[in-house]
């Protein structure tokens, strides 16, 4: 059996090469295990069809076992050759088969020496395919340590690996092929990690007939500051589109005039602290009064960075009881207070981007943008909250280790205010019922599609209140999908 699915993944292998072979010769770079038993497979395939293909072994003096062996023993000894011996001209394809998706840690010469000529003949034009996963990315995490083969592309086998959805990993793999090569799942096994698709939306409440604007769900949204005035009133908008029935910006009463930029919004003006004009801990218990059960909460947007707005975020997130979206500078607060928000009650959500990560774990943005898989599943434990991490690959992490990943590739999104839309999205969802993961992965998977729509026109000058106009026809038409 074992060898039937080699044979397999070379067939899919052999496919991909010759998708992207103009003429001229292949080499396939193979380790001594299985991985390189599939680039042995691949190299008789080729040569099958008269392909000029050399197998270019990292360890020539391997002594090969299993179905490896058998390949090993199938192929020409003139279609192999040892690393450094290899042709220097005429190359238009090459293939990485030296590691498997079950090694971890930097490659190691003669691995590591491999790697080099693999990014060096990608930097002259060819076209470098990699087996299962690039050579240096760990296929469970996204992680990258060392040198690491920059592919074009990858045929990976069976499933996609979590490492593949994942930066930096992400960015390494080209375009990604999944090719069934017949594996079958032991009974029993267990994914904590997925991609999340459009089928989220299903479980979502709709608006009943009978139905009123306060039972379609209501958002208090908390936040603003001078100069930032814009960010809860997008949050607002994001709410509101995606379905709430009744939103409330709370600003500092000196800046409630900013709700009028969105009719649909209700403003609420509360008491601000004298000495900095933003908010202050003395509304808390104004905002909490007026926060129902089936209310949610988001806090933090354009909120600032001042000891009285920290208060406030502190005193909201100890007093309020339905279900609670932290974000932007309600997260700083959170960090440079240190607050521990595993006790909390109220079912929480929070989403920072990796600086703000970086901040909440006290790492490094550098350290959070390694190890993307990691830090979320670390902050969500931590504060047995789920986590969101944005970004083109942005995790959805719950505190039990189960972890959403979105496909991203909405560029329209990397906009100012975007992640405050966001916000408001997953707000509506929790307080339209949906629990706090659902919410987040949801929300997600809504807010993507919403760039992706807007961007029909051009991903340039797309601003975050169009991402938002596009919220209602992105859930309508994931909906639509799963009803055809």
């Amino acid at each position: 059996m074992g060898s039937t699915l080699m044979e397999r993944a070379a067939e899919a292998l052999s496919s991909e090469v010759l998708a992207h072979w103009p003429g001229g010769r292949v080499l396939v770079y193979v380790g001594k295990g299985n991985n390189g038993g599939d680039g042995l497979a691949a190299v008789r395939l080729l040569r099958e069809r008269d392909v000029e293909s050399f197998a270019v072994l990292a360890f020539p003096d391997c002594s090969w076992t299993g179905d490896a062996a058998l390949m090993r023993e199938k192929l020409s000894d003139e279609a192999v050759i040892p690393l450094g011996s290899e042709p220097t001209e005429g190359v238009s394809c090459a293939v990485d088969c030296l590691l498997g998706t079950g090694s971890a840690g930097a490659p190691r010469s003669p691995v590591l020496d491999a790697v080099v000529r693999l990014n060096e003949l990608k930097s002259q034009g060819v076209h470098v395919v990699a087996c299962d996963v690039p050579t240096g990315v760990d296929a469970s995490t996204g992680e990258v340590l060392g040198e690491v083969v920059h592919a074009s592309s990858t045929v990976t086998f069976h499933a996609m690996k979590p490492g593949l959805w994942i930066r930096p990993g992400k960015g390494l793999v080209g375009e990604v092929t999944v090719a069934d090569i017949g594996l079958v799942e032991a009974p029993g096994t267990e994914f904590k990690i997925g991609l999340i698709d459009d089928t989220v939306v299903n479980g979502l409440s709709s608006r009943e007939v009978s139905g009123d604007k306060f039972s379609a769900g209501t958002v208090v949204v908390v936040g603003g500051s001078s100069g930032l005035t814009g960010a809860p009133m997008l949050c607002g908008l994001g709410a509101a589109r995606a379905g709430a029935g009744y939103v409330t910006a709370v600003l500092p009463e000196s800046l409630i005039s900013a709700s009028d930029q969105i009719p649909e919004v209700m403003g609420l003006g509360v008491a601000q602290d004298p000495g900095t004009g933003g908010h202050s801990p003395n509304s808390a218990e104004l905002i909490i009064g007026k926060l129902g059960p089936d209310q949610s909460l988001v806090v933090g947007p354009g909120i600032g960075r001042t000891d009285s707005a920290y208060g406030l975020v502190a005193k909201l997130l100890v007093d309020a009881t339905g279900p609670t979206v932290v974000d932007a500078d309600g997260l700083r607060a959170v960090a440079d207070l240190g607050l521990d928000l595993s006790d909390i009650p109220a079912p929480l959500v929070l989403t920072p981007h990796s600086g703000e990560m970086a901040a909440l774990l006290g790492i490094a943005r550098e350290e959070v943008d390694a190890q993307r898989l990691k830090s979320v599943l670390t902050l969500a434990g931590r504060t047995q909250a789920v986590v969101v991490l944005k970004g083109d690959d942005t995790l959805v992490a719950g505190p039990h280790g189960v972890v959403g990943i979105s496909r991203g590739g909405a560029p329209a999104l990397a906009t100012a205010g975007s992640g405050d839309v966001l916000g408001g999205v997953i707000g509506a969802l929790l307080a339209r019922g949906a629990d706090a993961f659902e919410a987040a992965c949801a929300g997600v998977r809504i807010h993507l599609e919403a760039g992706r729509l807007a961007a029909m026109v051009g991903a340039e000058g797309i601003l975050a209140s169009d991402i938002a106009s596009s919220i209602p026809q992105a859930r309508a038409s994931l909906g639509a999908d799963q009803r055809r």
